[in-house]
């Protein structure tokens, strides 16, 4: 039976059965296993960079002139990208094990001693566009928390991630681990994300990356437990008492370092005392590299800019444009932040702590900076080694998903013989 003839529910159920029984094993894993699998899986995946580029030169082949060029560059991979997933593994391998963790202890009146400690969530299902990297960023995040994975990339990564999937499985055989701690779903019929979704007898929780499509469908479809983002509109606000050499250069890297990923700044946003300076000073660092679209009084103080449409105000672009709205001031650009923004990442761009303290209470994001770039919107940024996502919702994790955002706790009960009352 080829991958293209696999019946997609039988499928995920085995797949789903076998993850089951590799997170039970992982349950009893040591730390040093775990982290001699991820440093093996790292040299696995340096020795086999030749065969991963050339997997992944026919992925970018099967999508060139049909996908805009953001998504071409989530998609290739180099040596330097394979050397960065490489080195991520190691430092994942270097954190601490965030399983077993003591998260409290108490004791009662009547002397049970309760503990409450760390473990993992169980099988995780990760769906995910474009990205080949992500496969070893989550199976990575996934075997350091003590979960099993199982990944579904987009068919545009199909062949890029059999490759990255069998160094993960080399590293976890070279432990003593179980390979199924590692799985990939092995067709492109969609039917087969639909079962993942659905499978809440194999499955623990369903983290989707990718747009907004996606998401919304993990989101109106799951039956499983879903941790869900949906678009990075991430938001730089040039305040008045903002270093304006400094605001222009940072919302350049902030746009134009990489435009295809979450924490790109999609909207800029500047207090009309300043406006007349920085709207120039801006559209000379961004243009030609990046198309500005503002509203009338922004684009009426450079003719470099374009008129912004209505549309442009929610848009994650995830290409070089950027839209520019002029505000009266702080409280006018929480307000228009709060409005448009995703809840991704947003930013301020002052000298005025009190004015920064404001924004950043106010902004209901997941993350909120101050004198920063929004590219730092990511878990390796945050010393989390990699991260499986940014979460935009509040229950369980929010932000940067790493080590510790990938267990759950359970109590364990000390008792001398006591029975209740």
């Amino acid at each position: 039976m080829t991958t293209e003839t696999l019946d997609p529910q039988l499928h995920i159920d085995e797949l789903g059965s076998r993850a089951r029984a590799a997170a039970r094993r992982l349950l009893s894993a040591t730390t040093d296993a775990k982290n001699t699998a991820l440093r093996e899986a790292a040299v696995a995946l340096r020795k086999a960079t030749p065969a991963i580029l050339e997997a992944n030169a026919a992925d970018v082949a099967s999508v060139a002139g049909s996908k805009p060029e953001s998504f071409i560059d989530r998609l290739r991979l180099t040596e330097d990208r394979i050397e960065g997933m490489a080195a991520a593994l190691e430092q994942i391998a270097e954190l601490p094990d965030p399983v077993g963790r003591e998260l409290a202890r108490f004791e009662r009146p009547n002397g049970l001693l309760i503990e409450r400690v760390a473990v993992p969530i169980g099988v995780i299902g990760m769906i995910y566009e474009s990205r080949p990297n992500v496969g070893a960023d989550a199976s990575a995040l996934c075997l350091k928390s003590g979960n099993a994975i199982i990944l579904r990339g987009g068919s545009e990564s199909r062949h890029s991630t059999r490759e990255i999937v069998a160094c993960m499985r080399a590293g976890l055989k070279a432990a003593g681990l179980p390979e199924d701690a590692v799985q990939t779903v092995q067709t492109t019929d969609r039917a087969a994300v639909a079962a993942l979704l659905q499978a809440v007898e194999h499955v623990d929780l369903v983290i989707p990356r990718g747009g907004r499509g996606l998401v919304e469908l993990v989101r109106d479809s799951a039956k499983v437990p879903t941790l869900l983002h949906l678009d990075g509109n991430c938001h730089s606000y040039v305040h008045q008492a903002a270093d304006i050499a400094k605001a222009v250069a940072i919302i350049r890297n902030a746009k134009l370092r990489r435009t295809g990923v979450c924490g790109a700044t999609e909207s800029i946003v500047i207090d009309r005392a300043i406006a007349a300076e920085v709207v120039p000073l801006l559209a000379e660092a961004m243009t030609p590299d990046c198309e500005l679209r503002g509203d009338a009084e922004a684009c009426a103080l450079d003719q470099r800019l374009v008129p912004a449409t209505e549309a442009d105000w929610n848009t994650e672009y995830l290409d070089p444009i950027a839209s520019v709205k002029i505000v009266a001031g702080l409280e006018d650009a929480i307000a228009w932040v709060e409005q448009h923004s995703s809840h991704h990442t947003d930013a301020i761009l002052t000298q005025d702590d009190a004015a920064a303290r404001a924004f950043m209470t106010a902004i209901d994001s997941a993350i909120v900076m101050h004198n920063a770039s929004t590219q730092f919107a990511d878990g390796g940024e945050f010393g989390m080694g990699a991260e499986i996502g940014i979460a935009t919702g509040k229950m369980h994790a929010r932000g940067p998903v790493g080590l510790e955002q990938l267990t759950s706790f359970k109590y364990l009960v000390h008792g001398s013989g006591q029975i209740r009352p």
